[in-house]
């Protein structure tokens, strides 16, 4: 028979092991809810370190939010507590014109050593997703879709060395080694191995080629980082390409063309490469409001030889210095070189949609041009660190957030312009 006194232990036991599950709860884990089925974790490595040398850590501890385990190279790593992730999930399929869907597909898997899952914290509808949306691209049957993501790394594959599961990462629109000749160069979309990304609207998703595609942030943000780190990956990545292409210098006369999520981000790339005007061409009141909380010191309502002859105007006849295009159309490219000085530079990011040049007049125009799919790899480390440190903030290009399952409203408020951009919540 146990004593009383050997039952008062036993209590006592019981009593310590709450009050450590407790102090786990507290100390190690930094936890916050993006949503009503998201949860981000973060661990705090050199408190478990502690917590084992006092002894007050077992190698594994299970809690509410998962199983926290230590293993061999004394890394933590968050190991889902309702055991294996389902075999199906939902998530964004586009079947044809306006005719999006949140239904059932299989949950990814990692297919190569080289792949990581991630859960998405949040994603969002980009703005070439309305030309397949709106029947401009051909789709080949039911089509998943998004391609602009950030979240936390549930798994990675066995030949995954710098990424780790339970960080926060921001990845692009297209999978890059990150080694191959194009991606030393600073051309990671052009990757000799690239693979595209594009099934990012639904909880969870697989990204191939996780070292060369993920990077992450120091520790797991607040919640109200997230809009931020989201723009990044594409469309604030995008902005910053189409400044770069441009060859926007500190002093310069910036003209951005395209007044949507990627232009209104080229103004805010201007401001913070030290353009001393921006000229955003824009006809809508929300929209010019934001590029001018962006930097825009002026704003051009015209378009097409209008709007050229407009900037002439402003710039005593000359043009301005860079132009950055975002839309992607005739009219916009014409509007962007016309718009340009001699020895000026375009930089251009909309995707082209029946765009032809005409050599001759190009030729005695004396106008760089340089775009194409925007190598945001390149930029993550230093956009990341500037959203990290507070010095811009992107995420106020989105003026629309919804549950992912509402994403057909996210693609109709875009596609009637009642949105700028919409941020999906898993």
């Amino acid at each position: 028979m146990p004593t009383s006194s050997s039952s008062s232990g036993l209590e006592k036991s019981e009593q310590q092991e709450a009050r450590l599950a407790d102090k786990i709860t507290k100390d190690v884990l930094d936890v916050f809810d993006y949503g009503e089925e998201s949860v981000s974790v973060g661990f705090e490595e050199i408190k478990i370190q502690r917590l084992e040398r006092e002894g007050l850590v077992k190698p594994d501890i299970q809690n509410k939010w998962g199983t926290f385990t230590r293993n061999l190279d004394t890394r933590c790593e968050a190991v889902n507590a309702t055991s294996e992730r389902q075999d199906k999930m939902k998530g964004t399929v586009l079947y044809g014109p306006r005719d999006v869907r949140f239904e059932e597909r299989g949950t990814p898997k990692i297919v190569e050593p080289t792949d990581a899952i991630v859960r998405t914290s949040a994603t969002c509808v980009c703005g070439s997703d309305l030309w397949p949306y709106r029947g401009l691209n051909p789709i080949n049957g039911p089509t998943p879709m998004g391609h602009e993501y950030c979240g936390i790394v549930e798994e990675v594959g066995s030949a995954v060395k710098t990424i780790n599961p339970g960080q926060f990462v921001i990845g692009s629109f297209f999978a890059s080694d990150n080694t191959c000749a194009h991606c030393r160069a600073g051309y990671q979309t052009s990757c000799q191995h690239r693979e595209f990304v594009s099934t990012a609207q639904a909880p969870l998703l697989r990204v191939p080629l996780a070292d060369g595609t993920l990077v992450a942030t120091p520790e797991v943000p607040s919640a109200d980082l997230i809009p931020s780190f989201l723009a990044v990956s594409d469309v604030m990545g995008t902005g910053w390409f189409a400044a770069v292409a441009a060859n926007v210098q500190p002093g310069a006369t910036v003209a951005v063309v395209g007044d949507g999520a990627v232009g209104l981000l080229g103004v805010l790339s201007a401001r913070q490469m030290g353009a001393d005007q921006i000229i955003a061409m824009s006809r809508h009141a929300p929209r010019q409001k934001l590029a001018r909380e962006f930097g825009a010191t002026d704003i051009v309502t015209e378009r097409g030889d209008d709007a050229v002859a407009r900037i002439k105007d402003m710039t005593n006849g000359v043009g301005v210095d860079s132009v950055l295009e975002c839309v992607g159309t005739q009219e916009s490219m014409m509007q962007a070189i016309g718009s340009t000085r001699p020895g000026g530079s375009v930089g251009y990011v909309g995707v082209p949609h029946g765009v032809e040049l005409d050599g001759e007049r190009l030729f005695y125009s004396h106008v760089h041009l340089h775009g194409g799919p925007a190598p945001v790899r390149r930029f993550l480390p230093e956009l990341i660190d500037l959203v990290w440190n507070g010095k811009v903030n992107p995420g106020k290009v989105f003026d629309l957030t919804l549950p992912l399952d509402q994403v057909a409203e996210g693609y109709r408020a875009m596609d009637e312009r009642r949105a700028i951009k919409a941020l999906l919540r898993p």
